[in-house]
């Protein structure tokens, strides 16, 4: 599906992801870069997809140059800038009562989507909804492979809670914080806590 959005709209690489608790759970994607830029998000925990799933509505970022969409997610438009993207448009997967996560479309160049564009991305999202929500039972297995590695950033969590006695939210806080300051993925972040190569004390010195 992510490949068909890529040949039907003006756009350079799509990604689909499902609502996590806290990390959205990516199901696909077009390419390596389209990857690498839903992982972006899922790290800063903020960008169009994080807002798309929060307020159930289409959100497009038609120029994260600009002074309106990089106000807005300062840190997602400047790394995904960084990456060659200046357009990333996210539609939510779901039912007007629940919002099971989104589609997104980056797009090298400024701009929008026209009326027909935008109907056309609606469909894709409606047809990965439908393939979703009609999925059998046994198909289970698989959503666990895909999430096995944000598994990993709910047990690195925990042992931030543990190490920290904080709360589940500000212990995902300190763990993307570290991710973003270190260059890495969310998801390689928490593997360094789960094999102890770093280790968050409770001396004010942060991660160690």
């Amino acid at each position: 599906m992510c490949a068909t959005a890529v040949r039907l709209l003006p756009v350079t690489g799509a990604s689909a992801s499902l609502r996590g608790e806290g990390v959205p759970v990516r199901l696909c994607a077009s390419g390596d870069h389209a990857s690498y830029l839903a992982e972006i998000q899922a790290t800063l925990g903020t960008g169009p997809c994080v807002t798309a799933v929060r307020e159930g509505v289409p959100v497009l970022a038609c120029d994260l140059a600009s002074a309106a969409d990089a106000g807005r997610w300062p840190f997602f438009a400047q790394q995904a800038t960084e990456a060659g993207v200046r357009a990333v448009y996210a539609l939510p997967l779901g039912t007007d009562d629940a919002c099971l996560g989104t589609l997104d479309l980056y797009r090298e160049s400024p701009g929008g989507l026209s009326a027909p564009q935008l109907r056309t991305a609606r469909l894709v999202a409606g047809a990965i909804t439908v393939a979703l929500m009609a999925m059998p039972r046994r198909a289970g297995a698989w959503l666990d492979e895909v999430a096995g590695d944000h598994d990993e950033v709910y047990r690195a969590v925990g042992m931030i809670m543990a190490q920290l006695r904080i709360g589940a939210d500000e212990a995902l806080a300190r763990l993307r914080a570290d991710a973003f300051v270190r260059g890495h993925t969310v998801q390689d972040a928490a593997r360094d806590v789960l094999t102890h190569r770093r280790h968050f004390g409770r001396d004010g010195r942060g991660p160690l």
